[in-house]
């Protein structure tokens, strides 16, 4: 009975140490450009991240927001940048590592499959490719703030 006791106990010390491991991601980031912030968020075991802050908002042009003038779909180029879900779907794996994701970039209109590596608590590799992890892009962003 006393084994089964440290059994149980175990393995409830193991699942919340899980699933604080998989929100470690959870909070506000600066992708190496600095031109936003972005905030990971997780929703239904899954995490999103949208843009809740953008150096320049507004279209030197016309004033305005800006919007999301690249994207091939043009229902959707009248969508503000700003509250724009730009990483979807991704689930924890492990060890640090977020896959199964997309991250769009909205400086071209391209959405890429994508895997976030957390080197540390404040910083995470965020790697965007084509087909194969090979073909990709990393890109460094620094964490901002914490989820509360």
């Amino acid at each position: 009975m006393k084994n089964s006791v440290y059994l149980i106990v175990f393995c409830l010390f193991s699942y919340i140490g899980f699933a604080q491991d998989a929100d470690a991601i959870v909070g506000v980031w600066e992708p190496s450009n600095g031109k936003v912030y972005v905030k990971i968020d997780k929703i239904d075991d899954k995490y999103y991240g949208k843009i809740v802050w953008l150096r320049e908002p507004n279209d030197p042009e016309t004033g305005k927001p800006k919007t999301d003038v690249n994207n091939p779909d043009e229902s959707m180029q009248d969508v503000p940048l700003k509250g724009y879900r730009m990483l979807k779907d991704f689930v924890y794996k492990g060890d640090g590592e977020w896959e199964d994701g997309t991250i769009y970039d909205p400086q071209n209109g391209t959405t890429y499959d994508c895997v976030i590596n957390l080197k540390d608590e404040n910083t995470m590799d965020i790697r965007g490719y084509v087909g194969v992890k090979t073909f990709g892009r990393t890109d460094t962003w620094k964490r901002l703030e914490k989820k509360k």
